[in-house]
């Protein structure tokens, strides 16, 4: 990560459309030292100090989100590492409304409003040019306000859908999904689990010269050359709904939607799907049958959801093992028990048999005096990849329950998440604590 921090210099801020562009120099030459600075800036109290060398520190560490919440005694704050929240460092509660003060000026936030969330934006540019968008939010609680903020490297290379863990089946029926004319493709997940990154990626290759592609985004998290990406502005009565109704007056060929929340987007969805045009969203779901089963709660008849729906995928992000700082073992018979009764019937060009003859796990092996999550280095996805078929359409215009949809799509061949997984935890991908995590 570059090291670098923002600048607290007024002079180097400006406004531009409405965000406050803050430039950043470089200060420490090591993570250990940027602490250390963090911690110097607290105990003398130099508030732009503290702010910006935590922004810096996150940025070295590898954070996606910085967490300062108030206790009843301190203020603590914590990085979100690997989808895991860590605790960093504390500071006195007598400086925390100053601490507050000056992230709500640099994200062009009310300073003298403090009963209410607020939320905004500022942009962080790195000496090495690299743009991070930061997103902040603050929500009053019990012991004064607490502040989040969302760190977004917008130069960040888009990762193609193997590099994103997407192998086997799962890789065949998402090329396969990449090259239909039209329909709808949602990827669903909780917030965080690396769906705007699946949809980025699918764009990549659909984007070529002959196709126009227009996404409308809540923020744009990466620009793409070749993509009209438009910012939705809900503040201005420009929001997802607005967007695609006016998507459909610029003759476009693939159009991406930030999300499906509400009946009325879908509604223009399956509009623009059944009228050639291909769609791709996310929604909120627990796994890729139950969107089904959420679809048909939102209004939509069963014969619109097989008409417009041409796959599901479903996924969760799990921490990848470190290489040097994993150790095998063999785990207890009732959880092999558990592994090969999952995996039974995965086809073998698909699931090599001799990973469940003698079952073999992997774990983090930090050295002494590291924390366990040393052992860890980045994350990977765990997906679930439904595909629309003529037995699947036939049990949605009956109604049939979840149950049936999902054993159908199983004898249809979709691997789910907990089969994903555990294929990964067999390879030594990830450890299986990382798989029970994000299924059970």
């Amino acid at each position: 990560m570059s090291t670098a921090v923002a600048s607290s210099s007024s002079g180097q801020s400006a406004q531009q459309s409405g965000q406050i562009v803050t430039q950043v120099k470089p200060i420490a030459s090591s993570l250990n030292d940027c602490g250390q600075l963090l911690q110097n800036a607290i105990i003398m109290g130099n508030i732009p100090q503290v702010v910006m060398y935590a922004i810096t520190h996150a940025l070295l560490v590898g954070t996606s989100d910085i967490h300062i919440e108030p206790e009843e005694k301190t203020v603590r704050i914590r990085y979100r590492v690997d989808g895991v929240l860590q605790h960093v460092i504390e500071y006195p509660l007598n400086i925390h409304p100053a601490v507050i003060s000056r992230i709500k000026i640099m994200s062009n936030l009310k300073i003298d409003e403090q009963r209410i969330p607020q939320d905004g934006r500022t942009q962080v540019t790195t000496q090495d040019n690299r743009s991070i968008d930061l997103r902040v939010s603050s929500l009053p609680t019990v012991n004064g306000e607490k502040i989040v903020m969302r760190l977004q490297d917008k130069t960040k290379s888009i990762p193609d859908l193997p590099e994103l863990g997407i192998w086997g089946s799962n890789l065949e029926k998402m090329e396969h999904f990449t090259k239909m004319p039209n329909g709808i493709i949602l990827v669903t997940g909780p917030t965080g689990s690396g769906k705007t990154n699946t949809l980025y990626s699918a764009l990549a290759r659909l984007n070529q010269v002959g196709v126009n592609i227009l996404t409308f985004e809540d923020p744009v998290e990466y620009q793409m050359d070749g993509l009209n990406q438009s910012q939705v502005k809900p503040e201005i009565d420009y929001d997802f709904v607005r967007g695609l109704r006016t998507a459909l007056r610029q003759d476009p060929d693939i159009i991406m939607v930030g999300e499906i929340r509400d009946e009325e987007t879908i509604e223009i969805a399956i509009r623009a799907a059944l009228t050639g045009h291909l769609v791709l969203s996310t929604i909120h779901t627990n796994n890729a049958v139950s969107t089904l089963i959420r679809l048909a709660d939102m209004g939509v008849k069963p014969y619109l959801i097989t008409s417009s729906i041409r796959g599901i995928i479903a996924q969760r992000l799990v921490r990848r093992l470190r290489g040097e700082r994993k150790e095998a073992y063999t785990p207890d018979p009732a959880i092999q028990e558990e592994i090969r009764k999952t995996l039974e019937g995965i086809p073998e060009k698909y699931l090599d048999p001799k990973l469940l003859e003698t079952i073999t796990l992997y774990r983090s092996k930090a050295l002494e005096g590291e924390p366990i999550e040393a052992g860890y280095t980045g994350r990977t996805g765990v997906f679930e990849v439904m595909e629309m078929n003529r037995g699947l359409a036939d049990l949605i215009l009956a109604r049939a329950s979840e149950d049936e949809l999902m054993k159908q799509s199983q004898k249809d061949g979709m691997f789910t998440l907990k089969q994903d997984g555990y294929i990964k935890a067999l390879q030594g991908v990830t450890s299986i604590e990382e798989i029970y995590r994000i299924t059970q």
